[in-house]
């Protein structure tokens, strides 16, 4: 601002010589101007200059404050920049750790649902195996309800007729002229009656006297204790068959066990009575008193059969009777 006004000064100094050197020649060339009228002229003009430098100093003193001012500012707003540059500076570092956080998050949110994914899954398949086992526990408990109101020997030994054959499981026992059943299935028949009274025995824990019940399917057998011999509960058929003794002997042994079975029920049950009495190999009908032999020989098939079928029907009764008794131990067992 110095500099400026002494420039204005110069300039000044320099139009007044100019002025003054041009007032010498008017004066030169016109001397009928008064001394006066140049006095007024020149006071004019100093007034002028006068105010022109005091304008000049005045718009060089505002021009200082500006600058000044300018100066201030620039010198807060480049403070005010570091300051923001700072704070940027700041912002970017906590971006930076928030971007590593987010990522951190990210991996872990992932891991997330994968674990929740396998959890689902085994969950899933927990209740289903849940629901299986639940199923299996309904349907075991239902069978095992089933069973406990299941008599055994009910179950195991069906003894019923047809026509003029006493049946055990639908195997006919016995033969006729008019239905010549074959022996496989005769043989079989005893074989499940002397499995029936041997199992009924060992329930009442029976021990038969002077014999042993051996069930083995069509070749059962019974051995005579005192003898060490074996009788067969088979046939085969034939003409030697016919003049056989062994088989008759071991029915006539069967029916003797059946008979102890009988009296040993009775031992403790003494209203027990079997339908048909049975004595030295022989079955009587009570209705009638004939007696029939359960020996093949000497023997019609007809009378043989009809001796068969009364036999099957006393076992029915003490089968009856036992599984009468085995209900109501189990009955009396679950109510404790």
């Amino acid at each position: 601002m110095a500099t400026k006004r002494k420039a204005v000064i110069q300039d000044t100094e320099i139009l007044a010589i100019f002025i003054d050197s041009s007032t010498q020649s008017d004066q030169f060339v016109c001397h009928s101007e008064s001394t006066d009228s140049e006095f007024v002229n020149n006071e004019t003009e100093q007034e002028f200059y006068s105010s022109e430098i005091e304008r000049s100093d005045q718009v060089g003193v505002a021009d200082d404050i500006d600058d000044m001012s300018l100066k201030e500012e620039e010198l807060h707003l480049m403070a005010e920049l570091a300051t923001l540059k700072n704070h940027q500076h700041k912002i970017e570092m906590e971006i930076c750790v928030q971007e590593g956080e987010k990522e951190r998050l990210d991996g872990e949110e992932e891991r997330y649902w994968r674990e929740y994914t396998r959890y689902r899954k085994e969950l899933m398949l927990s209740e289903d195996e849940f629901k299986s086992l639940e199923c299996q526990l309904h349907y075991a408990q239902a069978q095992l309800d089933k069973l406990k109101k299941t008599n055994v020997f009910n179950a195991t030994f069906h003894i019923w007729h047809s026509g003029h054959f006493g049946t055990i499981n639908n195997f006919r026992l016995g033969r006729l002229p008019s239905a010549p059943v074959d022996w496989s299935e005769i043989n079989a028949a005893w074989g499940q009656t002397a499995l029936l009274l041997t199992a009924l025995a060992r329930k009442m824990n029976l021990t038969f006297q002077r014999f042993r019940l051996v069930p083995y399917g069509n070749h059962s057998y019974i051995e005579v204790l005192a003898e060490h011999r074996a009788l067969p509960l088979y046939g085969s058929g034939g003409f030697r068959f016919l003049w056989d003794t062994k088989f008759d002997a071991a029915m006539v042994a069967f029916l003797d066990c059946l008979q102890q079975f009988k009296e040993e029920v009775e031992k403790g049950d003494s209203g027990f009575c079997l339908p048909y009495k049975m004595e030295r190999g022989k079955i009587e009908d009570s209705a009638t008193g004939n007696s029939y032999s359960i020996k093949i020989q000497f023997n019609s098939e007809e009378q043989w059969t009809k001796a068969l079928k009364f036999l099957l029907t006393n076992l029915k009764w003490g089968l009856a009777w036992v599984s009468s008794q085995f209900t109501k131990d189990t009955t009396d067992s679950l109510n404790r």
